[in-house]
């Protein structure tokens, strides 16, 4: 317990610190300095009082500590992520500069509709931005509700579009829904990575199973092949750096591994997985079926062929209907064509310093909640991202996958900006919360 004159110490410096949240971490670690100072002074045979008077002595003037310690917990920002963003953004307007000509409507219209949506991106980032995300971390049952009960929701009134029913219809526009419950499934998985080491009875290891597979099998209901894969790498990367006792870890990994590999031959004795085989036999031999799953394959590899170093221009004579989505799975081949090898290349590399940023800053925090947050998120954006870019050069089958920022869609981007938002955030937060990643060791 701290002594009064130790209590007054510690609130003349919290007084130069403008950051509340933070008020409570600095004088904890100050306590700690003060006690061990006040026990050294006890040890030479000073009197509690003394020790006590000669250890604030010792720290210094409380002021002068205090307006050292405030920048150090100031609110972050991370521009780099920002300014990355904007150029994201503006590149998702190329594309669209001639119009979408299998919709037969304007340029004008496409980027009028981009740019409502990234207005809605802005606020929606400045939203989640700006909200203490540690208020979220017990929250995680009602978020995993939710996400359950956007797949009854699809179930009853969804739309069938491309053999998949994962889209639902509001006044004025059209949703994927799919992903917004892929959003509400990480928030919930975030909170449950924060303590999953309170799971060490059967039945709470039991629970963690089936909350792991339920998503999955509904992805693959819908079916919405990408999505369940996204949820996966997201909760491996999660998994991976939860700090896990080892026996609660390996339990869970071979018990997942063995419902896994169950599932996969459920899979491919099942007879309605049709569209997955397809596609897949599509991937391994496209040649196979030229004008049919195949095409696909061979149209983007046809498109790349022709793109050279600087491209054919943004206003050129691409065959829309020899590749079409190129606004939305295929915008990487098409600015690849219209702009060039040189192009695409500055391109991945502006999305691998995003990634990476991202993934640094994760391990800025010693927050778990925040970091489980920061990890997922940057899963979220690596997954779909690297997906996209290996479909056009033919190394992963062809699957409907937006490009983070770049394809134009307003449930992708109003997605993405969610995460990045909760990002940022945590990374605004980082000097202002209470480390909590060392009680696990």
């Amino acid at each position: 317990m701290s002594s009064p004159k130790f209590e007054e110490f510690l609130s003349k410096v919290t007084s130069k610190v403008k950051s509340k949240k933070a008020h409570n971490m600095i004088k904890k670690e100050l306590t700690h300095h003060l006690q061990e100072l006040s026990q050294s002074y006890k040890k030479r045979g000073f009197s509690e009082e003394d020790s006590d008077e000669k250890a604030i002595q010792e720290m210094g003037n409380p002021f002068t500590i205090g307006e050292k310690l405030n920048p150090l917990h100031k609110p972050k920002m991370d521009w780099v992520l920002i300014v990355l963003f904007v150029i994201f953004a503006s590149i998702s307007f190329l594309p669209l500069v001639d119009g979408i000509p299998e919709f037969s409507l304007s340029g004008a219209y496409f980027m009028g509709r981009q740019a409502i949506w990234y207005t809605l991106a802005i606020l929606v980032i400045i939203g989640f931005l700006f909200i203490d995300y540690q208020k979220l971390k017990n929250g995680w049952i009602y978020f995993y509700t939710i996400g359950l009960l956007i797949h009854i929701y699809l179930h009853l009134f969804g739309i069938m579009t491309n053999g998949a029913k994962k889209w639902v219809s509001l006044p004025g526009l059209t949703v994927d829904v799919s992903m917004m419950s892929l959003f509400f499934f990480f928030l919930a998985w975030a909170g449950i990575f924060n303590k999953i080491n309170e799971y060490r009875s059967l039945k709470k290891q039991g629970l963690l199973f089936v909350l792991f597979w339920i998503p999955i099998s509904l992805y693959m209901m819908v079916p919405d092949f990408m999505v369940g894969t996204i949820y996966f790498f997201c909760l491996l990367g999660m998994f991976t750096f939860a700090r896990v006792h080892k026996k609660l870890a390996i339990k869970l990994v071979v018990t997942n591994l063995i419902a896994g590999a169950i599932f996969v031959i459920m899979i491919i004795m099942t007879s309605h997985q049709s569209y997955l085989f397809t596609r897949l036999s599509a991937f391994i031999n496209s040649y196979s079926d030229p004008n049919g799953a195949g095409y696909m394959y061979m149209a983007v590899r046809n498109v790349l062929a022709e793109a050279g170093w600087f491209g054919n221009g943004l206003s050129n004579e691409f065959d829309f209907q020899m590749l079409p989505e190129t606004h939305t799975d295929f915008a990487f081949p098409f600015l690849v064509y219209s702009l060039g090898w040189a192009f695409g290349f500055v391109l991945c590399l502006i999305l691998l310093i995003f990634i990476s940023r991202i993934s640094k800053n994760a391990f800025k925090t010693k927050d778990l909640y925040g970091r489980m947050i920061v990890i997922g998120g940057a899963t979220l954006f690596a997954v779909p991202t690297t997906w996209n870019i290996l479909m056009s050069f033919g190394v992963v089958p062809i699957m409907g996958v937006s490009l983070p920022f770049i394809s134009y869609g307003g449930s992708a981007i109003l997605f993405y900006s969610a995460v990045l938002g909760l990002i940022l955030n945590v990374y605004r937060r980082k000097d202002m919360v209470e480390p909590t990643i060392a009680e696990f060791k």
